[in-house]
């Protein structure tokens, strides 16, 4: 592999352009030997270097009172949620090696993001994951879905991190390349954050930590910065193997050592390897650094430079120990049976610094090799892409109407229980039962609702979680599709009565060298800016993955938003499902449902058209705060975010908890269609329950937030659906019983 000399051609063979090349000899001031290209190779990749996407991504909102750390700046966002306390949380994708092997796919990208946690100081205590899949009725999708979830499952369990929310979307543009997105939530004390620096402190020595390096995960960054072909899917060597009992050490360890004052700094070694880390760490702190790949600790015989300063196995650190606790430090690693080896010390010439077998294998410039340093930023071209403009038409009047034909009336009920168990609506328990949600009993709504609650240990302060984004919506209209995005995981915080703080953002999208697919990419980034300014939600960071598509074409656009949101006592928290059978229903918002781009038209009709429903900045925020007041005021019971599958659907999950039944009178909705009015899906839109005699403060609270207030009907004793105007009465234990076996059979047969 190592060559003294490279040429054009071994450039381009490692992703690198001619230009950059040439620019790459500029810097060096000479041609790369092998392993300084492979380490520009990995740093410059897309995945490490955001080429295509920084110059974009430096347009969104990062500036909040509450930012402890800037976006970038640190491996994950910190935000303080008072009492000395910070909420630290990051979202990252797997999605390629997921593709290619997607047990240790998924089950790296959880440990991945659990170190960007714990190395800023924080204990992580939730995890979220995002995953998009193509329809499990193919032997092969399914295969891919179920070995994943086990993957998280798995190496989630074995760490004693309990799953706190998350979603599933369904559809065939996923077959090829699914989407993996993992997100980790910590908390840590203000004064035992650490950063992942040097500290600028030449002299200073320089350690790997953890587990044994080997040549898994190699060419990890370069395999998630190209499209999935044939020949791509043959690197398995670039998935990287992971061992979460090893990872539980090194997270015990790194916080005792974090809490004891006894680092500078301290970075896990990811993408790229030994390459990320000295390159960032020496940057951030304005030094360089030497190392000796031969005090490396290795698992495998014979590595040479280039393999060791690309190798991505799992479960290691570099630390820079404080001099003067050099000793203290490595007796905390050796006390969790972990390797703890000196293998170099902080420079002052700003150079990373490479030596095997006596010998210089690599010399850099470290601020060359990193973000916002010399790594290469471009802004791609960009066209509209034709189906943008054809895919909005939809002719409403060749679907049947419900409303003009009577017999379809009796279709109702086969609608909902055929929307009600399709995997993009039905219960997500034969996925997270398989996930520990009880650890540390601090679960206070469990996965599957709107949002989760969990309450910081040994307080009564909760941190609310979401991730969500409707590709479907994306991909029909990118720039409303992601202020879409951001809203909806904003709503499914504050239902549960937690006040939204701040996103992180996983960004997947196909090849961002064709410009339709940079077109769309621009227009989310657009879509997100402005939903966060208006909604006052700062960026705190996250991931982009370009480059999710086969060739059977591109992945529907996916603007993962993971939202953050703080409760000062979860005994306030607002209940997710009815709790009294004797209760009012009503729904608060701005009601103006369309079958445009929704799962009903999708489901039943086989379409994929119709522009997405409309979204009123003013009136999600108003939403926002009027919830949130009601619960102050102990005004409401509960509250459901109306999304997916529209009114009746969101009926249905309220319903099932406590087994209530309920009676709605929709005649005052007679201006719907009625395919749209039952199943239509609408923005900024939540439907509550309430006892008769707050009806009043509860209508002029909405009337002052300019929002509507629409009376739908009340809660009864017996187990039914029954919808008054229409003369029609269903068994929810039908419905119940399809919602809860629509995911069974993927996961037990």
């Amino acid at each position: 592999m190592e060559k003294e000399i490279v040429t054009v051609e071994d450039a381009k063979d490692h992703g690198i352009t001619e230009e950059e090349f040439q620019e790459i000899t500029k810097i060096l001031g000479r041609i790369p030997n092998s392993t300084e290209l492979g380490i520009f190779s990995g740093m410059w990749s897309e995945h490490c270097s955001y080429k295509n996407s920084i110059l974009k991504l430096k347009t969104l909102p990062t500036q909040s009172d509450l930012m402890l750390a800037q976006a970038g700046e640190e491996n994950a966002g910190a935000l303080d949620i008072g009492d000395g306390l910070a909420v630290i949380f990051k979202i990252e994708s797997h999605n390629h090696p997921t593709a290619v092997e997607p047990y240790q796919g998924a089950a790296t990208g959880v440990g991945g993001i659990m170190r960007d946690i714990f190395t800023m100081g924080a204990r992580p205590f939730i995890s979220l994951n995002s995953l998009r899949f193509g329809n499990p009725d193919n032997s092969r999708n399914k295969y891919l879905l179920t070995r994943a979830v086990k993957g998280i499952g798995d190496y989630g369990n074995s760490l004693g991190i309990g799953v706190a929310g998350g979603e599933l979307f369904i559809d065939n543009s996923f077959s090829k390349n699914p989407l993996v997105n993992a997100m980790t939530v910590g908390f840590a004390r203000h004064e035992n954050m650490a950063s992942a620096t040097t500290g600028g402190l030449v002299g200073h020595p320089v350690y790997i930590v953890g587990a044994t390096t080997g040549r898994d995960g190699i060419h990890g960054a370069s395999f998630a910065s190209q499209d999935l072909t044939k020949e791509t899917e043959e690197k398995r060597s670039a998935v990287q193997v992971g061992d979460p009992f090893m990872e539980k050490l090194l997270m015990e360890a790194s916080l005792e050592a974090i809490q004891k004052k006894l680092l500078v700094g301290i970075q896990d070694m990811g993408a790229a390897g030994i390459s990320c880390s000295t390159s960032e760490m020496s940057a951030r702190g304005n030094s360089g650094m030497e190392i000796d790949l031969d005090l490396v600790p290795y698992r495998e015989t014979d590595m040479n430079a280039y393999e060791a300063m690309l190798s991505e196995s799992q479960e290691r650190m570099l630390v820079v120990p404080k001099i003067e606790k050099e000793e203290e430090f490595i007796e905390v690693f050796k006390k969790w049976n972990l390797n703890v080896i000196k293998i170099g010390i902080v420079t002052g010439d700003g150079m990373v610094r490479v030596k095997k077998g006596g010998n210089i294998k690599a010399e850099i410039p470290a601020k060359a090799l990193v973000l916002g340093g010399g790594a290469p930023r471009y802004i791609r071209e960009e066209k509209r892409p034709k189906y943008l403009d054809e895919i909005l038409h939809l002719s409403k009047e060749k679907l049947w109407d419900l409303n003009t034909n009577p017999e379809s009336k009796s279709y109702v009920e086969t609608i909902l229980l055929q929307m009600i168990g399709s995997y993009n609506i039905c219960s997500r328990k034969p996925l997270y039962e398989q996930y520990d949600t009880e650890v540390g009993l601090i679960k206070v709504i469990s996965p599957g609702g709107d949002g989760g609650l969990s309450r910081i240990p040994e307080t009564f302060k909760g941190i609310a979680v979401s991730t969500d984004c409707n590709s479907r919506y994306t991909y029909i209209n990118p720039y409303k599709g992601t202020i879409w995005a951001v809203c909806e995981s904003a709503r499914n915080v504050v239902v549960t009565g937690a006040k939204p703080l701040g996103i992180t953002n996983n960004l997947n999208f196909a090849n961002p060298y064709k410009p339709e697919n940079y077109y769309v990419f621009s227009e989310c980034i657009r879509g997100m800016g402005d939903a966060c300014r208006f909604l006052k939600l700062p960026v705190t960071g996250g991931n982009v993955s370009f480059y999710n598509e086969s060739p059977e074409g591109p992945v529907y656009p996916t603007p993962t938003i993971g939202t953050i949101g703080y409760i000062k006592d979860i005994r306030n928290h607002i209940k997710n499902h009815l709790i009294d059978p004797q209760s009012k229903i009503a729904m608060v918002g701005n009601f103006r449902p369309t079958i445009g781009g929704s799962e009903y038209l999708k489901l039943i009709h086989n379409l994929v058209s119709g522009d997405i429903p409309d979204i009123s900045l003013e009136d999600e925020l108003n939403l926002q705060k009027l919830i949130l007041e009601l619960n102050n005021t102990n005004s409401i019971l509960s509250a459901k975010d109306i999304s997916l599958g529209g009114l009746l659907v969101g009926i249905c999950k309220i319903a099932f908890q406590k087994k209530i039944g309920v009676r709605l009178d929709l005649s005052g909705f007679s201006n719907y269609r009625l395919d749209e009015l039952l199943f239509g899906e609408t923005s900024s839109c939540v439907i509550i329950s309430y006892k008769h005699e707050k009806e009043k403060e509860i209508i002029d609270l909405t009337n002052k937030s300019s929002l509507i207030f629409y009376k739908l009907g009340e809660t009864q004793n017996n187990f039914y659906l029954t919808l008054m105007n229409l003369g029609l009465e269903f068994n929810f234990k039908n419905l119940e019983k399809r919602y809860e076996n629509g995911l069974y059979s993927v996961f037990h047969s």
